[in-house]
């Protein structure tokens, strides 16, 4: 006969059972991931700024002040839309750090 004492169990089997995260954790991990994805996207207007800083566009379509006012607004909606196609990774990245920080997965 097999010995019953040599069985062992698969190893998502052996680990012991985790509680389903609470209301709060949700809506903590929630305010993470927005905090996370504004970051990113502070990150990439900035980027963007930087890269469009020598960029001078003719007439009839740019110059003046309004074009220098208006720059940044562009910028940063591109930099929102960037962020919210997935971005760089940076949102991950930074998400990640902060779960650690608060003692959370």
């Amino acid at each position: 006969m097999a010995d019953m004492t040599a069985v062992s169990l698969p190893p998502a089997l052996s680990q012991p059972l985790t509680a389903a995260p609470s209301a709060a954790e949700m809506a903590k991990r929630g305010e993470i991931r927005k905090t996370a994805k504004t970051f990113e996207s502070s990150f990439l207007s900035i980027m963007l700024q930087q890269m469009f800083e020598g960029v001078e566009t003719s007439a009839p379509f740019g110059g003046g002040p309004g074009e220098t006012m208006f720059k940044s607004f562009m910028t940063e909606a591109m930099a929102k839309k960037i962020s919210d196609r997935g971005g760089l990774g940076v949102a991950d990245s930074v998400g990640r750090e902060m779960l650690k920080l608060q003692g959370l997965k």
